[in-house]
């Protein structure tokens, strides 16, 4: 454990009993009563050893916070992870062994008892071993964060969001979707999603981000079980049901902590009225919850809902696989969404998408200059019509990074961060700049503070943090960090190879390039450096990826 908060003082007790386990505390094992090992990660450990220090006491989420993160910033989504796997190992599904105390923290419902019970012998060897290694550790962190602390203590995370104590945090589910035949799967997500984005553009909510909270689409609503693990004290669950020129949308909210109903309500409109239903949500929510939010209905229309159905579409293509023909199909599906409606931002976001995609990977024969103002044309054009839309500006924001414009971009993506705090995807995509001009630990930190807010987060987070680690030249760690991806993408195969190349692995490096050549044929040496001479500017960054590039066989010219 890095550090215990003061008011934890652990018993005496070398072991603590409940439902039929036993945690020894003076090496953080978890065991069967018949002395069996039980799997835990290792911080899921440390916070199971916090609470056996003080069973059958409430402990408070700052006191675990502390103890267990005391120099590093996490939003308390990565203790409700922890508490998560550690109910998980217990099979505690009633949570009657860790218990949850609304806004005052954790019980963990155990007995101390001495170690005589199991084999005390065995026990304390493998202890003495374990806590003379851990000892060393621990003094070489202390002596670390006492030389960091003064500069990291909260300087260092001025910009991370805090939870205020009175804000409610809320949980928007996917919506069942209802519809038959032709009619089943034509607003995807879109009610949900726009709630998401409508609550935390508000300011007077904390809204998990769609990525964790759509993870329980198809499975049951076990409302403290969700309202646990994601750390909300509300859930909006509900439905949608097209037929013909007919939407119905059904809603409620639910308290996470006893699963009451707050409120709920029906809506039978025609479908040009998706967006006037989804503010009338909104509004509703608010008033229940306990605030008020005051503004204008936006514009509805059919023709509006159709351009958004197929940029959804073309979002679900290019998710699927993230590759040059992907790219293209999400190109086509945002040119029918301007033919249906030139007047909405929808189809011109994708647009600009598809560009700078083609621009930063050298995707369909584009010239990388013709590409990126063909992008920044579409995304401006996005802005002009919708100026409060976050994904408008974070689309520019990009493409300002990708042309080098460094204080355009940050300025562009305060303004989205600021329009959708509950999007990591923007949170993440703005390390992008940070990345390019040497502002790695920033970068990583931006990166962690997205997975906090999102932690169900997507594979692409763990691509950008490979690249990050390898900024750092920690090229281990951002070869672990992209084999997170449950499958690494073709897009993602050129930092693949560089990262292989950083370790030495020269056949390991060559097939990944290979992969992402498939793609991007006429990639060479003299290419990236024209390309990215005068993005990337770190110091010695763009020689280093260069130098891993020609070790993976990357051509000259």
């Amino acid at each position: 454990m890095s550090r215990k908060a003061p008011e934890i003082d652990p018993k005496p007790a070398e072991t603590i009993t409940f439902g039929g386990f036993v945690f020894l505390t003076r090496n953080s094992e978890l065991r069967t009563v018949e002395g069996k090992a039980v799997d835990l990660r290792s911080q899921s450990a440390e916070v199971l050893s916090v609470l056996a220090a003080r069973p059958g006491e409430i402990v408070s989420k700052d006191a675990l916070m502390q103890a267990i993160w005391p120099d590093t910033f996490v939003t308390d989504d990565s203790l409700i992870q922890c508490i998560a796997d550690i109910r998980r190992a217990l099979a505690d599904d009633a949570h009657a062994i860790v218990e949850t105390l609304p806004r005052r923290g954790y019980r963990l419902n155990a007995h101390p008892s001495d170690a005589t019970d199991l084999d005390a012998a065995a026990v304390k060897e493998r202890a003495k071993t374990r806590l003379s290694r851990r000892g060393v550790i621990l003094a070489a962190i202390v002596l670390v964060a006492a030389a960091i602390g003064a500069y990291y203590g909260t300087e260092a995370w001025r910009a991370a969001p805090v939870r205020s104590s009175d804000m409610p945090r809320i949980a928007i589910l996917p919506f069942d979707d209802f519809s038959a035949g032709a009619d089943k799967g034509y607003l995807s997500d879109a009610v949900a999603e726009g709630i998401i984005t409508e609550l935390a553009r508000s300011k007077t909510y904390a809204v998990i981000a769609r990525n964790s909270s759509f993870r329980y689409r198809g499975k049951p609503t076990d409302t403290r079980q969700i309202g646990d693990e994601l750390g909300v004290d509300y859930l909006l669950e509900g439905s949608q049901q097209k037929i013909g020129d007919r939407l119905k949308v059904t809603a409620q909210l639910l308290s996470a902590h006893d699963g009451s109903h707050v409120w709920a309500n029906t809506y039978n409109r025609e479908i040009g009225d998706l967006f006037a239903v989804q503010e009338e949500i909104i509004r509703t929510l608010a008033e229940r919850v306990g605030r008020r939010i005051e503004r204008p209905l936006q514009e509805s229309g059919a023709a509006r809902v159709s351009a958004l159905h197929y940029h959804l579409m073309g979002i679900a293509e290019i998710r699927g696989n993230f590759s040059a023909a992907r790219n293209e199909l999400f190109r086509q599906m945002n040119l029918k969404a301007i033919e249906e409606d030139p007047n909405s931002q929808f189809g011109y976001i994708g647009l600009a998408w598809s560009y700078r995609n083609d621009a930063m990977f050298g995707w369909n024969e584009q010239d990388r200059d013709e590409a990126l103002k063909r992008a920044a044309e579409y995304a401006d054009k996005a802005i002009l019509l919708a100026p409060d839309d976050a994904e408008a500006h974070n689309i520019r924001a990009s493409i300002h990074t990708e042309a080098g414009e460094v204080e355009q971009a940050l300025a562009r993506y305060d303004q989205a961060i600021a329009l959708n705090p509950s999007n990591s995807d923007i949170l993440v995509r703005s390390t992008d700049l940070l990345l390019y001009v040497g502002r790695t630990d920033e970068a990583i930190d931006r990166i962690r503070q997205a997975m906090g807010i999102d932690p169900f987060y997507p594979d692409d987070f763990n691509w950008q943090m490979g690249w990050a680690l390898w900024e750092k030249n920690d090229c281990g760690a951002a070869l672990a960090a992209m084999r997170k991806m449950s499958t690494i993408p073709i897009g993602a195969h050129r930092m693949l190879a560089g990262i292989q190349a950083c370790l030495g692995n020269k056949r390991e490096a060559k097939e990944a390039l290979a992969v992402f050549l498939q793609n991007t044929p006429s990639e060479s040496i003299s290419k990236e450096r024209r390309e990215w001479g005068k993005i990337w500017t770190a110091p010695g960054s763009l020689d280093r990826w260069i130098g891993h590039m020609r070790f993976a066989g990357l051509p000259e010219e």
